[in-house]
């Protein structure tokens, strides 16, 4: 429209034709009909009127519509509903997989909201779990209610009742009746019995063979193989076992110098500088050795080669006697109060009491269970008894004259590791591998008193101070930490000893009869000795080649203490 506009009125920019048209008219000549000057009356640029911003209809491809990004959360327009759903167009990512390409509002993919019922979501839910279908969700509610999802043949039968409608009715048995009080042989009452019921008294011939063989083989899978009686013996190694007295090897000598059948302990105890001597005679390592009831003039040592072997102390330091019962290794011994007899418990489950004088075995004792330690009640009234702690977390308490096992105490959630008598004998601590210490009176089976603690390790060896009023236990930490063994039996914590590696290994230690030492061995070899007032660690040496499993101090000797390893040797050190 502009430009016709533009070809009728304008004037100003005429082109050099009209020019050379002009001159022609102007000077007479004639012009062509093609080439003379529209009149102005019968002109379109007068009649039509200018529209600057005329209304425009697109036709075909020319609409072009607004595009949303998929990715768009809000819109600040009201976009069309073809605008809205319109195909994703554009270039597609070349990397991306067929499941990275479906369009999705959450991680799994994409969900589209639903708006059910939430009590006939629980209902269809709980039929589900209880009969094994519930209604098709998948399926439009305005269908015929008839699909179904999982026990199709169930919902058929009981015609898709869910949980909330009535249950499924129960076929009642039918039950002889006699309700008439007058018969009183006959009355049944509530009791009778239902009609076609078989009563059984005891299974018929074929299922007896099949219960009698089912017993059989759990009585034999439950039961621990007896094994053939071991030849009980001992070897006595020395020709004197009598002197001119016809005193036994037991009683201890006058003429040594040191008054061993004294009470009172070395006025001031030393540190111990050399070795100077080895006992030799295990082929595997010590796992326990114990000195002589008071006079220490006898030293008893199990090993893991399966016997007992009775060292002296003083004078030639022989072998006197070699005690062999056991299947496998001695895990534990202990003497009685006179040294006339001691126990020997084993991991072949037996504890066997032997007469250290004949060396035969006086009685057998077996839980079918392994006994981690053994030992003797202290007072003289009642050496009969004696107390063990098993694997299966009890502390048994045998008497020794009948065989006969007197007490349990069943209190433990580990395998008992220790048994030590305190407070004159009335009272005893045990500890375990389950990291605990637990009081107990005697002959009460309930302890008076649980220790535990979430910093506590297990403490497979305990000793008791000379004074009886502190316990030393070696924990499985690296330490060995005290506690009071009167009234409280609380740690002190100022008091723990440090420095050797005995994580793993059940190293007895031992105090100086004075109290001024505590001695220990390690892991590693080694043996440690350290102040008790200051627990400042004073020596330290290579005692054995493997594990230095026990250290003991001489209860008469100022600086004498023997030590035992895994390598089979027992070393005395003065």
């Amino acid at each position: 429209m502009l430009g016709l506009q533009s070809y009728g009125s304008s004037s100003e920019g005429e082109s050099d034709s009209e020019q050379s048209h002009k001159q022609k008219q102007e000077s007479g000549q004639a012009l062509p009909a093609h080439l003379q000057p529209v009149d102005k009356t019968h002109s379109l640029s007068t009649a039509l009127a200018v529209c600057a911003a005329p209304d425009v209809v697109p036709m075909g491809a020319v609409a072009v519509s607004r595009t949303l990004d998929p990715t768009l959360k809000e819109v600040a327009y009201n976009p069309r509903y073809e605008e809205m759903y319109a195909p994703v167009k554009g270039p597609d990512h070349p990397n991306l997989t067929m499941q990275q390409r479906a369009p999705r509002n959450t991680l799994a993919g994409y969900v589209e909201k639903a708006h059910i019922n939430a009590f006939e979501f629980e209902n269809q839910r709980r039929t589900f779990h209880t009969y094994g279908y519930a209604l098709d969700p998948t399926v439009d509610e305005d269908a015929d209610g008839k699909s179904f999802v999982g026990d199709l043949q169930s919902a058929y039968d009981d015609n898709g009742k869910t949980v909330f409608e009535a249950p499924k009715p129960k076929k009642m048995r039918k039950q002889e009746k006699n309700d008439n009080p007058e018969d009183v042989e006959g009355f049944l009452g509530p009791w009778g019995r239902f009609e076609n019921e078989v009563t059984v008294a005891k299974p018929n011939e074929q299922e007896r063979a099949e219960l009698d063989e089912l017993l059989s083989k759990r009585h034999k899978r439950g039961r621990i193989p007896e094994d053939k009686p071991l030849e009980e013996k001992s070897t006595l190694h020395i020709k004197d076992a009598y002197d001119y007295q016809g005193r036994s090897y037991l009683h201890a000598p006058h003429d040594l110098g040191v008054n061993l059948r004294s009470n009172a302990p070395p006025p001031k105890c030393f540190l111990p500088k050399a070795h100077i001597h080895t006992w030799t005679g295990h082929n595997k390592g010590i796992s326990s050795i114990r000195w002589f009831p008071k006079t220490a003039h006898l030293l008893l040592s199990g090993s893991m080669d399966c016997r007992v072997k009775l060292w002296e102390v003083y004078g030639d330091r022989r072998c006197v006697r070699t005690f062999s019962g056991h299947r496998q290794a001695i895990k534990d011994i202990a003497w009685n109060n006179k040294g006339t007899h001691f126990l020997s418990a084993s991991y072949d489950r037996y504890i066997k009491l032997w007469d250290a004088e004949t060396g035969d075995v006086v009685s057998r004792f077996t839980t079918r269970k392994m006994p981690f330690c053994v030992k003797f009640h202290p007072d003289n009234g009642k050496q009969h008894l004696f107390v063990a702690g098993t694997s299966d977390k009890k502390i048994i308490c045998w008497d020794t004259r009948s065989g006969d096992i007197v007490q349990e105490y069943d209190r433990h959630l580990g395998s008992v590791s220790t048994i030590t008598f305190v407070d004159d004998n009335r009272r005893f601590v045990t500890t375990s591998d389950d990291k605990s210490m637990r009081i107990w009176e005697w002959d009460i089976p309930v302890d008076m008193k649980y220790i535990a603690d979430p910093t506590m390790h297990s403490m497979p060896a305990v000793t008791l101070a000379p004074n009886g009023k502190w316990m030393a236990c070696q924990s499985l930490d690296n330490k060995i930490v005290i506690f009071s063994a009167l009234n409280r039996f609380k740690m002190n914590r100022k008091k723990t000893f440090t420095g050797h590696m005995v994580s793993g290994y059940a190293c007895q230690l031992d105090f100086s009869p004075d109290m001024s030492y505590l001695v220990s061995g390690d892991g590693d070899g080694k043996c440690y000795i350290w102040d008790w007032k200051t627990t400042k660690m004073y020596k330290k040496w290579q005692a054995h080649e493997g594990v230095c499993i026990s250290a003991l101090w001489h209860p008469h000797e100022a600086s004498k203490l023997v030590t035992a390893g895994w390598d089979g040797q027992i070393k005395y050190w003065d």
